[in-house]
Order: structure tokens, then sequence, then C-alpha cells
């Protein structure tokens, strides 16, 4: 069963860099061409975390996030290969976020940051420009708490309470 959510992990990647490529070697920096309105693609860079947070830190954060992707990276592996087969919702979710964390970490340590263009705007209002990875996460961590929240186990069900 692993491998079927490994599979998907890989299929995020492969995405997410093959996404990647084609913007850095098709387009300018900061180039921006509208696919429709309220949706540009435009390439950026983001030398920092979510949300360019810590991105003039001097360097350092490079290698930090790096680090600390990899290590999540191995847990959620880890994780993965412990999951009952009935687990299928956060299987999902453990997948979707080991492959995009997986496709931000080759740019972080290839190029030093990471390659954004997914640019979502309203008027002149712009949502932090992201890319495929970014999107797997954030749909992944949106499934887990799903899931946690709608996860009726023995564990967290209050009738089953000795009074």
């Amino acid at each position: 069963m692993m491998m079927k959510w490994l599979s998907l992990s890989t299929l995020i990647l492969i995405l997410d860099q093959a996404s990647k490529i084609w913007v850095d070697t098709s387009m300018d920096l900061y180039q921006s061409f509208a696919i429709f309105p309220s949706f540009n693609i435009t390439y950026a860079r983001n030398y920092g975390a979510a949300f360019s947070f810590l991105s003039d830190a001097g360097g350092w954060q490079r290698w930090f996030f790096a680090v600390l992707a990899i290590g999540i990276s191995v847990g959620l592996v880890i994780w993965l290969k412990r999951l009952k087969t009935e687990e299928t919702l956060l299987a999902l979710s453990i997948s979707l976020i080991l492959g995009g964390a997986v496709g931000n970490i080759i740019d972080r340590v290839l190029y030093g940051y990471v390659i954004d263009f997914l640019d979502v705007y309203y008027q002149t209002h712009h949502w932090p420009i992201f890319n495929i990875a970014d999107s797997a996460i954030c749909v992944g961590v949106a499934c887990m708490l799903y899931e946690s929240f709608t996860n009726d186990s023995d564990n967290t069900n209050d009738s089953n309470i000795e009074k």
C-alpha cells in the first residue's frame, strides 16, 4: 500500500519540478503573463520560507529550511509506513505534503531559492506567488485537518469513557 502513496508523492514531485523547469527556462525573472482574470504566471524566486519569511536573512536560512524539510520528509515517510490500510485520507494527506516538501527541498538545495510562479490576485491585491509544491502541501494539510476533525476513532469518542 505504501508504494501507491509514494507514487502519488512522486507524481507531485515530477509535476512540480517540470513546471519550475519550464518557468525557469522560458521566462525572465519577474516576467508575467495573464492566464485568465485574477490569475497570472509570474516568475519569482523565494529565498525564505512561506510568504518569503526570512528571505533577507543573509543566506543561512537556505540550509536551515533544507535540513528542516528533509527531517520532516523522513518523518512523513515513517508515518506513512505505519498507517493502517483504512487510513486513506491521512495517507493522501501525507503523500501530498511529502511530494510538495521534496519539490521545494530540491529547489532550495540546487538553487538556494524556491521557484514560484502561480500568481492569484483580486484587483491590485496579490496573494504571495506560489508553486505546485506549495499547493500540494496546502491541500495535504487541509485534508489532514479535515480528517482529524471528522475521524470517529475509539480514542476520540466520548461515549467510550466510563462514568
